[in-house]
């Protein structure tokens, strides 16, 4: 792992775009992956979409077929890849583009978790009556 830019570090990188990006970097499709591991293409869009997560088991299997460690999926530390090469001119643009998708998709996740309590307050306020 390239510790100088970590980018598929915990703080930079979810789960879900630790998997892609090793999936990509295997040369692997979202349905190639799918099917090797037993599962439905819509499973592995889902877990590289953050929306679920895999079982021990399968994330054991994948793991092994796209060459990374558990930990690395997992966290970001131990063995996987290293950060993609910057690509010319669009690199800074690109970079500052993912900063704020990644900005964006953290409120997402605070705002969801803020309706969640405020759903739980009103159904309890409803049970209550």
């Amino acid at each position: 792992m390239n510790d100088e830019n970590d980018w598929y570090g915990p703080d930079a990188a979810t789960f879900g775009d630790r998997l892609a990006g090793a999936r990509e970097a295997a040369g692997m499709t979202q349905a190639h992956l799918a099917r090797r591991l037993g599962v439905k293409k819509s499973t592995i869009a889902a877990w590289e979409n953050d929306l679920s997560e895999p079982r021990a088991n399968r994330l054991s299997m994948m793991a092994g077929m796209i060459n990374v460690s558990i930990m690395w999926l997992l966290t970001g530390e131990g063995d996987g890849m290293d950060a993609p090469v910057e690509a010319g001119e669009n690199a800074p643009d690109l970079a500052g583009i993912v900063s704020e998708l990644r900005s964006i998709r953290g409120e997402m996740r605070a705002s969801a978790e803020r309706a969640a309590r405020l759903e739980k307050r009103v159904r309890m306020m409803l049970e209550a009556e």
